[in-house]
């Protein structure tokens, strides 16, 4: 293809556009970590943002997942976590005169449950589009809307059987119940003084023994050490 004919394709005049149009306002971070209270923008700020602009300038943005790699992590408490990263390829295309720009970026999450993929994919696009874009942001890349507390890595990506075979291995054969472990929890970070911090943190640790449960204690570990620094800065 000649460079004269490269120059007129419509899909990199709408690019244009829109980067314009994003350059104005941008995308506020107006939601905010549960976990770490950090700000960051969701993947339903981008949509609105860009839906109303990608129509008005005929531009479609075509998703297309290549690759899925899926390891399974342990939480503080000894459940399973699964860490998703996906390879995704977002085809930039003209409704006017279908000219089209192929744009590759990576997405990674992490889920108790089974958002994990449909975290990264979202994750994914929010990133082609910021950069195909130049969305303006401020301070560091953004991260989902929860932060999840990750025990060591043991092992590397394995099929769905052997995660969960492997799951079951690494619990404790007597776990602590969630309530219990909560129960015990809170009453560390609600400890008023170091005395009492200390009473609460040796009674969680004597109760996590007894469960043989080392994630409920590297729980506690943490819990007590946040409160303890919270105590002595006050």
């Amino acid at each position: 293809m000649s460079e004269q004919a490269k120059t007129n394709l419509h899909v990199y005049e709408a690019i244009a556009e829109i980067t314009l149009e994003m350059s104005k306002d941008g995308i506020s971070k107006g939601r905010k970590n549960q976990q770490q209270g950090y700000q960051f923008r969701g993947i339903d700020d981008v949509y609105n943002a860009l839906s109303p602009i990608l129509a008005k300038n005929k531009l479609c943005i075509i998703p297309r997942m290549i690759e899925r790699d899926l390891v399974e992590r342990t939480t503080q408490k000894g459940g399973a976590l699964f860490y998703v990263t996906v390879k995704a390829e977002f085809d930039f295309v003209s409704a006017i005169d279908g000219s089209r720009h192929t744009v590759v970026t990576y997405g990674e999450a992490m889920d108790s449950a089974d958002k994990a993929t449909n975290k990264a994919m979202s994750a994914a696009y929010k990133y082609a589009a910021f950069q195909t874009f130049c969305i303006p942001t401020e301070g560091d890349n953004d991260a989902d809307a929860t932060t999840h507390e990750v025990a060591p890595k043991k092992g590397k990506s394995w099929s769905a059987k052997a995660a969960a075979n492997a799951r079951d291995e690494q619990k404790p054969a007597n776990p602590m119940p969630d309530e219990e472990y909560e129960q015990h929890r809170v009453a560390i970070v609600e400890a008023g003084d170091l005395d009492s911090l200390k009473t609460a943190f040796s009674a969680a640790l004597d109760k996590a023994r007894e469960y043989g449960d080392n994630p409920a204690g590297s729980g506690f570990i943490k819990a007590k050490d946040t409160r303890k620094k919270e105590l002595e800065a006050a």
